[in-house]
């Protein structure tokens, strides 16, 4: 099992069992999100500090559909430097609201989700942040490597209303091309 993966697993383990059932109605989620428009490779631009990430650069989650109609998940880094060895996790997500396809469930380990919510979202689908209930976790994420600076400005914006410190965020280091 790969550190990204095992890490992962307890990320995973402590937001659906720990944490699932806190705060939940408190966070927003965007009113409404196409998967199909979602889906595709996105680069992480920002995020907060957390275990499974920790030494992670050039950091990507990529989305496709699977037979069974789920979202398959592969999340993947370089550890150490833009060099160093790929890092990958493979799982799959699913939509638990589908009023909004805001709220996703994401799973690389059974029995273990933790929540996927969208909570702020490009009308073109060029950029998303992605947290979850407990606002111990929250994602930025680019269609590119990296960001407009006013798009990451107003995001920012945002944030504390949405009950996060953007104080805490970390760039996450990527390349400057493709």
């Amino acid at each position: 099992m790969t550190n990204l993966a095992a890490t992962l697993m307890a990320f995973f383990w402590g937001t659906s069992c720990a944490h699932g059932a806190l705060n939940q109605s408190q966070l927003e989620v965007v009113p409404s999100v196409d998967i199909n428009r979602y889906l595709g490779t996105w680069f992480e631009i920002a995020r907060y500090p957390n275990s499974f990430q920790g030494d992670c650069f050039a950091s990507t989650a990529t989305y496709s559909l699977r037979g069974d109609g789920n979202i398959k998940v592969i999340n993947r880094c370089n550890e150490g430097s833009f060099d160093g060895p790929i890092d990958e996790a493979v799982g799959k997500a699913w939509v638990v609201d589908p009023s909004t396809n805001a709220k996703l469930k994401v799973q690389f380990f059974w029995p273990f989700a933790g929540n996927y919510w969208i909570i702020d979202l490009d009308p073109n689908y060029q950029w998303a942040v992605v947290g979850e209930p407990d606002r111990q976790y929250l994602w930025i994420l680019s269609r590119t490597p990296q960001m407009d600076k006013n798009d990451y400005e107003g995001i920012i914006s945002r944030l504390t209303p949405k009950g996060y410190d953007p104080q805490e965020l970390i760039i996450t280091p990527q390349k400057e091309t493709l």
